[in-house]
Formats: C-alpha cells, structure tokens, sequence
C-alpha cells in the first residue's frame, strides 16, 4: 500500500526529527520538504493553514526567530502581513507541518502524527529525550486525539 504523506521538516528541530521517525516506525517513507531550504509557496502556506483549521498566527513560531525584531506580536497585523513575513522569514513557520490522507496538522508534540498515520507504529517508539510513546505492548504511553 502506497500512502502518501508529506512532512515540512526541520533537520535541526528535535520535534520534526521525532516526527519524522514516528512516520518511518509506521512504515511509511514521507516525501521529506526541507522547507527552510524549499519554502511552500505562498498560496500552498494559506492553504495548509486553512486545512489545518487554525489562525495563521498560530503558525508563527517565536523562538529562534525574528519574531520579535519583526514585531509580530503586534494583534493589529493581519493574515496578509503574517504571511508575508512567513514567506520572507521561513524559520517564522512552526514546524513540523504533516500532510496526510487523514488531514493536515502541526505535529507539536511529535506525537500529534500518530493521529493521521493509516498504519500502526511497528515497533515500540521512544523520542530523542528517551519518552516513551508506544511501548513494547504497541500502546500509545502519550496523550493524545485519538480515543
């Protein structure tokens, strides 16, 4: 079975390395993006928000970025500025972003993925911190939307 499932991945970023293992543990070899060497395009950005079903704001991330020098925390700004500097700055984008038959989600914590994996992790999965999420059983040991 073929799956497709495309991962906007951040190699320095523990959570989108985390993320990405997870995908792998299931199975499933993910088109891999490196979006801060090949952003999403304006309107494919838009779009992942929208599918997502968040404010574009939520998308932003602070930490490590020029979020501040910017002056993003400004609530006057709009979706269109927001994204302007997201295209502009792309370390702006929160990460890991997950698309996947079963939806679209930013993937924080990491084990937000396993909500839109098709197939069972096949083995048992700890992060790079050493938390345990699915244990030798095969049973998810986090929190999560799936009841």
């Amino acid at each position: 079975m073929s799956i497709d499932i495309v991962i906007y991945h951040n190699p320095d970023c523990g959570t989108s390395r985390n993320t990405l293992a997870m995908i792998r543990n299931a199975g499933i070899e993910p088109h891999v993006v490196e979006y801060l060497t090949t952003p999403p395009s304006r309107a494919l950005l838009a779009s992942l928000i929208q599918r997502m079903g968040i404010p574009v704001r939520d998308l932003l991330r602070e930490k490590g970025t020029p979020y501040a020098e910017l002056g993003l925390a400004d609530p006057s700004l709009t979706d269109d500025q927001l994204l302007d500097a997201m295209m502009e700055h792309p370390i702006l984008i929160n990460r890991p972003i997950v698309v996947a038959p079963m939806g679209v989600k930013l993937c924080r914590p990491s084990e937000l993925v396993l909500d839109l994996l098709p197939t069972a992790q096949q083995t048992p999965f700890s992060k790079e911190d050493g938390e345990v999420v699915i244990d030798a059983a095969g049973r998810r040991t986090t929190p999560g939307t799936r009841s």
